[in-house]
């Protein structure tokens, strides 16, 4: 289980550690807040390993440690739920070191680890339970860097899902809804990555869209965290039944509104779609090179 400094990860692992299971806990840092409250809240059952999905050698080495533990047996499950996202801003104004980043964590790292465990999984004719987002299927305004990711994130798993089918793995995708996890939802931390942003940008780009157009995507983004759920319970409950069910779902859309959003997304046209989700999560501003008063000003 990938991921478990917070958020679904951390709650994840102790639900399965209270159920019974003998649970692999990757998490960044082993000295984490998230790290802590695992060791105090689970059973010496629940190993807690350190990963960076980046690093290939931490990958090898929770690889071999797991190989190691589950040889004899096999692995049943592996959950991919790492996820790493800190801009949110217009695909050109997003630095392209943030592009690699997000696809460093969310798919090749995923994608490693996943083929690494395969051996293991395949013996037990497990499963594969992946975390990603509807960000990856619908082009949601200002998170193209991640949600291109989890695009290649999700369409990768549907391919192994098909592949494995002989071996009988069987590989679910959890879509969830807007969650408070980890850094999310913390209003300080996307100040600092917009004042970083603002600083990183070519001065020719913050001409053109101007400084109040970068800030007014950080105020809604900041207002729409407050719509955040709390409760993980469903998030989780998917990921147990993508382990556990007899025959798990190939998709999971735990949250709120995620229906209609789907329903919009599939069956009306593309105007309306992009209105609904610049409507639902954030409308940017016109940029500054368009309005009517810069016009003015230069014609001046």
């Amino acid at each position: 289980l990938s991921g478990c400094d917070s958020g679904f990860g951390q709650a994840t692992a102790r639900h399965l550690d209270i159920m019974g299971f003998q649970v692999f806990a990757s998490v960044l840092d082993l000295q984490s807040p998230g790290a802590q409250e695992l060791r105090r809240s689970c059973s010496p059952r629940l190993t807690l390993l350190q990963m960076d999905l980046t690093k290939t050698d931490d990958i090898q080495r929770v690889l071999q440690h797991i190989q190691a533990h589950t040889n004899s047996t096999g692995l049943w499950g592996l959950v991919n739920n790492a996820g790493f996202n800190d801009t949110i801003a217009d695909a050109e104004l997003s630095p392209l070191g943030k592009f690699r980043t997000c696809m460093e964590v969310n798919f090749f790292g995923s994608l490693e680890l996943t083929k690494g465990l395969l051996p293991l999984l395949r013996s037990a004719s497990g499963r594969i339970v992946t975390v990603s987002s509807p960000a990856g299927d619908m082009p949601f305004p200002c998170l193209a860097a991640y949600g291109a990711s989890k695009a290649a994130l999700s369409l990768l798993m549907d391919t192994f899902r098909s592949e494995l089918q002989p071996w009988g793995i069987k590989v679910s995708l959890i879509l969830p809804g807007y969650y408070k996890t980890g850094t999310t939802c913390d209003p300080a931390f996307w100040n600092l990555q917009k004042q970083k942003l603002l600083a990183s940008l070519p001065q020719e780009l913050l001409q053109a869209y101007g400084e109040d157009y970068v800030e007014e995507i950080n105020r809604q983004f900041i207002q729409y965290m407050k719509v955040a759920v709390e409760d993980l319970s469903a998030v989780v409950n998917s990921i147990t039944d993508g382990l556990l069910a007899a025959n798990p779902a190939v998709r999971y859309y735990p949250g709120q509104g995620l229906g209609i959003m789907y329903f919009i997304h599939h069956y009306l046209p593309y105007f309306v779609r992009d209105l609904f989700l610049k409507g639902f999560f954030i409308n940017p501003k016109l940029p500054r090179a368009l309005r009517r008063e810069h016009h003015n000003d230069a014609k001046k």
